[in-house]
């Protein structure tokens, strides 16, 4: 007869159990995390990265965007615009929008969150004067500030006359030397407020005690400002920065409105221009080049933006 073999139990460490328990709660987060983040996924893929695909794919074609006649040039458009002159144009302009926005979009901004949080009467109507550009449409305030620039009736040329400075007087939105910078600053009175909110909430999640003990130490307001306000507001002024850059290398709306990109181009911007390549002179292939251009500077310029960000957190 066989003799019965009893089987021997083989011990499981717990260290072992414990790693394949924790390894299927990670499978399950993750399928968990994967089902929440799909339709947001398949939202930004649709809209975003096929959208960007196949703006590069039409920027490869001579095409009028509503015809079948489609002419396969390569990078033709590209190399049309290295000699383009309103396209470098509008490029300045840009960058010109880039420097101004982050000099002083940002500042009066940080200045303004700062006022809010001063012992000063009536402050809770003034936060409502001050968030109020960025709630009004940025068509009315297109017709708004071109009645103020207004050469004839405009009120900063009465305010000019008024005071004695006739000299200066000018059709500000219809001299090439002057339409940009008018326009500029309209779009600065515009977004101020809207850093001013982000810099207003970073500025409320500083905890208290850091301030009371600044106080404790005899540091007045200036030195708490550079020593704990600053330091501690920097990622929410990476993140302004990046959302300024961003929005004034594709700014359209209200250039379109005030100027058209008038007067003889001086106010032209890379989304006026192909709008006007794309929807005016039905140059769907070119406009599409410069739509992708646009999505590259801003890319690249976000992209330097983090990595300079990312080194000053590893010096620190």
């Amino acid at each position: 007869m066989h003799k019965r073999v009893e089987e021997i139990p083989i011990s499981v460490p717990k260290s072992t159990v414990v790693k394949q328990i924790i390894k299927k709660r990670k499978r399950g987060n993750a399928l968990v995390i994967a089902g929440f983040m799909a339709p947001a996924l398949l939202f930004y893929g649709v809209y975003v990265v096929y959208s960007i695909a196949m703006t590069f794919y039409y920027s490869l074609f001579e095409w009028s965007g509503i015809d079948n006649n489609f002419n396969f040039i390569g990078i033709g458009n590209y190399v049309q615009l290295l000699g383009d002159v309103v396209f470098w144009q509008s490029l300045k302009n840009n960058a010109l929008l880039v420097v101004t926005s982050l000099g002083s979009q940002l500042p009066i901004g940080l200045i303004m969150a700062l006022l809010l949080f001063s012992p000063i009467k009536g402050m809770r109507f003034f936060r409502s004067i001050y968030f109020m550009p960025f709630l009004m449409s940025t068509v009315a305030i297109g017709i708004l500030f071109s009645f103020i620039y207004d050469g004839s009736y405009g009120i900063v040329n009465q305010l000019l006359g008024a005071v004695g400075l006739e000299s200066l007087q000018r059709p500000w939105l219809g001299n090439e030397s002057t339409a940009i910078w008018a326009v500029i600053a309209t779009i600065c009175w515009q977004f101020a407020p809207f850093y001013m909110i982000l810099f207003r909430a970073a500025i409320v999640g500083i905890p208290e005690e850091l301030y009371e003990a600044a106080d404790m130490d005899g540091a007045n307001k200036w030195r708490r400002f550079v020593n704990i306000t600053l330091p501690l507001l920097m990622p929410t002024i990476v993140t302004s920065a990046i959302l300024s850059i961003i929005g004034s290398l594709k700014y359209f709306d209200l250039i379109y409105v005030m100027t058209g990109g008038g007067p003889n181009n001086s106010t032209e911007l890379m989304a006026t221009y192909m709008y006007k390549q794309t929807f005016t002179n039905f140059n769907m292939g070119y406009g599409s080049s410069v739509s992708f251009l646009m999505f590259v500077i801003a890319f690249l310029t976000t992209l330097v933006i983090i990595t300079l960000d990312n080194k000053r957190k590893g010096a620190s």
